[in-house]
């Protein structure tokens, strides 16, 4: 055997002559169910606010058609979205689309350095942003070249735009509903859809600092419907069935295909949740009986553990589905005793693969433990040794996959093109197993990126940012297992020359210099990035002959480390969950 086919072949028809809007506003697919109107599409999490589909299409229009005129936005050009959640999300994807532009939405946490580095990569022309994070987003485009009268903003209040220069996005979207006709939305040639890039999106990939993957239409279609011809295939009763048309999903960490898209697609109603609070959250689902809820694995802990689980009616909830990070078999039974009623599954995926490779056991209300979903339709897989030998079912290797949802590879990054993306094929950098269900199983990280709730870090990063400390001699950046964040940063130090004299003359400079470090990294880095697992010194950094970090070595030692007590440095990087 040299290939694994998720089941459920043959996929329905991938339209290759749409965009995104094309397909998600104005097209009707064989695999979408039909939803009695009026159902809502977006539903604001605090107002209860419901957005349908004619709602929709007319703000869609109205921004599209103003920000043509306003910015001159056309075929190819990026815009960035810098935000949290917000009812209005959507739409601005959409409106650009219909312009033929590309968008690259950067992480709201985000702090000026990395939202520069991103508007730069990207060659991005303008700037949506939250209003919590317009200060950032108006210096972060004073040094890239964005003219300030290129930003705008969601709405939060209805004095907000007294309040500052910049149009609101509900301005915009007035000004272009009552303006005549600017914009000529085209229709993809045939197979264009392959080619025309709907996101670049930000990935660390397997090492280094964040690279645009380059993800053209087509991708997120395809993968919407691999996901929706797998629901549509769910057998049993009605009322049974983790995924259906009509019921309210929640959208606390905005998925940009599995909710956004998927969700909306299959006929759910997504409450749009703007800032995750857990408490919040449970209020939410209880006020609006939400049934779906797509969530990270820091989610899952606090819904096994938090007091406040039990104060709230989360009877609604039908189904679950965590990705980004494993989930160990004990959590998994943890959550099923606390909520019995609810179905319990994984998925896997990377922004490579745009998004989903994996897919909860929808006959399984509790997905097999230890598991991170079922192959998709559609998606050929392999499992490789060392020597990229092929294996075979329960063999452990890296996982290689294809499937229609691929991407093109990193924009103007040939080099590391070539080392992900290679004849169709994405090397995922995860050692897997694979049974012969198809069911997937995340064995270990070969790639040297650490997963904190479920946001990518590269050690890389941190290492380059540390280099320039003056304190600092040598480092390596590991990920340090943890309940809740699933990994934190632990840095490894070689201090420099000066660092060690002066701990020699003073005992109490060694824990000075390590706050400072923890300082250096979290005054500019985003939360996720910062050094929570704290700072530990080394004599020497090890290195194989070639000058290559031996991360696993530390990595190791971490552990060790970790369960005999003797990591020293945690208290000082302590962050409140």
């Amino acid at each position: 055997m040299t290939e694994i086919y998720g089941p459920g072949a043959p996929l329905p028809p991938i339209p290759d002559d749409l965009t995104v809007v094309q397909f998600m506003l104005d097209s009707h697919h064989v695999a979408r169910p039909v939803v009695q109107p009026p159902n809502a599409w977006l539903i604001e999490d605090s107002t209860g606010r419901k957005v349908g589909l004619p709602k929709i299409r007319s703000r869609v229009h109205g921004l599209a058609n103003a920000i043509s005129s306003l910015w001159s936005i056309g075929e190819d050009d990026v815009v960035c979205i810098f935000s949290p959640n917000h009812v209005d999300y959507p739409i601005a994807i959409w409106a650009m689309h219909r312009l033929g532009a590309t968008l690259t939405t950067a992480n709201p946490t985000f702090t000026q350095p990395e939202l520069e580095y991103q508007l730069t990569i990207t060659k991005a022309k303008a700037i949506i942003a939250h209003p919590i994070n317009v200060q950032i987003a108006i210096d972060a485009a004073r040094v890239v070249g964005i003219p300030d009268s290129h930003i705008a903003v969601f709405n939060v209040a209805p004095d907000f735009a007294s309040s500052r220069s910049h149009k609101t996005v509900e301005e915009i979207v007035k000004q272009g509903l009552s303006s005549s006709l600017n914009y000529h939305e085209r229709r993809l040639q045939a197979g264009e859809g392959k080619r025309k890039l709907a996101f670049l999106s930000l990935s660390s990939g397997t090492t280094g600092r964040p690279k645009a993957v380059c993800i053209p239409h087509y991708s997120p279609i395809a993968n919407v419907l691999q996901m929706a011809h797998t629901a549509n295939l769910q057998k049993g009763r009605w009322e049974d069935r983790p995924y259906r048309a009509g019921d309210i999903a929640m959208a606390h960490i905005y998925g940009l295909v599995v909710v956004m898209h998927f969700a909306i697609f299959y006929g759910m109603s997504v409450v749009v949740i703007p800032k995750f609070n857990f408490v919040d959250m449970l209020k939410s689902i209880e006020r609006h009986r939400i049934n779906y809820i797509p969530i990270v694995p820091p989610i899952v802990v606090l819904l096994c553990k938090h007091p406040a689980v039990n104060q709230h009616d989360l009877s609604s909830l039908r189904a679950m589905k965590s990705g980004a990070a494993p989930l160990s078999a004990e959590v998994i039974h943890q959550l099923s005793e606390r909520l019995p009623n609810m179905s319990i599954g994984q998925s896997y995926g990377m922004t490579e693969t745009c998004t989903t490779v994996t897919f909860p056991q929808l006959e399984q209300k509790i997905g097999t433990p230890g598991s991170a979903g079922r192959l998709l339709p559609g998606i050929i897989a392999r499992v490789i040794d060392s020597d990229g030998k092929l294996l075979g079912y329960n063999q452990p290797g890296q996982l290689v996959v294809k499937g229609p949802a691929n991407t093109l590879g990193y924009l103007n990054n040939e080099q590391a093109t070539k080392e992900t993306f290679v004849d169709g094929w994405i090397y995922t950098g995860d050692e897997v197993v694979i049974n012969e269900d198809r069911e997937l199983f995340v064995v270990d990280r070969i790639k040297e990126l650490i997963k904190v709730k479920g946001f990518q870090v590269a050690p890389a990063e941190l290492e380059g940012h540390l280099l320039d400390h003056p304190d600092v001699g040598d480092v390596c950046v590991v990920g340090l297992q943890d309940d809740y964040s699933g990994e934190l940063p632990l840095a490894f130090v070689m201090p420099s020359a000066n660092a060690v004299g002066r701990m020699r003359k003073n005992s109490a400079e060694e824990a000075r210099i390590k706050a400072a470090l923890i300082k250096h990294v979290a005054d500019a880095k985003a939360h996720y990035k910062q050094l929570s697992g704290g700072v530990e010194f080394i004599d020497v950094i090890p290195k194989n002959p070639s000058g290559k970090l031996l991360r696993r070595f530390l990595r190791d030692r971490a552990k060790e480390m970790q369960a005999s007590g003797k990591l020293s440095s945690m208290t000082l990087a302590k962050t409140k969950l």
